[in-house]
């Protein structure tokens, strides 16, 4: 595969999937804000359909991030852009764990979605130049394990971030590494299977196509802004009302 498969700057339908999935989070927490709120009953963002949603969201990045490893780095690893693009993540989802921690110390973020990137990209790259075959079946393990194994061992607090406690630890955003590790590597498959095949798909760029990908360009600012946006606004709302 010719490296400027690799390296391309940007691809557009891969921006607007990120956009899609930039909406997904912002409506499921719009509605979790609902909740909070007392707009609607508290079970509703944490059952049903809205669960559901709020797994296919996280699911959707971290697939996604699979995805961009491979297309990022291919067949050589580019490490200064790899360890740029890790510091700035890991620098985000610190910043998330310090805010939460004082806003909400009970519930602080210790492992979400932005650690869960971190720390799958690191492991990431050990399967970028595996058989995707061999990636596939590992995938299905972290996918299918959490299903059938659980032991309160990993209920300590030094290993909730692995996944496998019986029981969910109280934090407002949680994605171990099993089962997510499992999602990310599915991209990683997807993106090598396509490279191979030479079916990455191109999308011809439009004035309205690329207006929607502005989200998924900036998709790391907005999940760090877009919640206080919403939360300072559902408290305008209900100091004015």
């Amino acid at each position: 595969m010719a490296k400027t498969q690799y390296t391309l700057p940007r691809i557009l339908w891969l921006d607007i999937a990120r956009s899609l999935a930039v909406l997904g989070m912002v409506i499921y927490h719009f509605t979790f804000d609902l909740a909070m709120f007392g707009f609607i009953a508290p079970y509703v963002p944490v059952s049903g359909f809205w669960a559901v949603f709020a797994r296919a969201v996280a699911g959707s990045f971290l697939l996604l991030a699979g995805f961009s490893l491979v297309l990022m780095h291919g067949q050589r690893i580019a490490w200064p852009r790899f360890w740029r693009r890790l510091a700035i993540v890991v620098g985000a989802a610190l910043l998330i764990t310090l805010t939460t921690w004082v806003v909400m110390p009970t519930q602080f973020i210790f492992f979400g979605i932005l650690h869960s990137i971190a720390l799958c990209s690191l492991l990431g790259l050990a399967f970028l130049r595996l058989p995707w075959a061999v990636t596939l079946l590992v995938a299905v393990v972290f996918l299918v394990v959490p299903q059938v194994y659980r032991d309160v061992a990993f209920n300590t607090p030094v290993l909730l971030w692995v996944g496998l406690a019986p029981d969910f630890p109280p934090t407002m955003d949680y994605e171990p590494v099993f089962p997510w590790f499992g999602a990310f590597l599915l991209g990683v498959v997807f993106a090598r299977v396509m490279l191979a095949r030479g079916a990455l798909p191109q999308v011809v760029p439009s004035a309205l196509l690329s207006r929607l990908t502005w989200p998924g360009r900036h998709s790391l600012v907005i999940y760090l802004v877009h919640q206080p946006v919403l939360i300072g606004l559902f408290n305008l709302y209900v100091w004015f009302r």
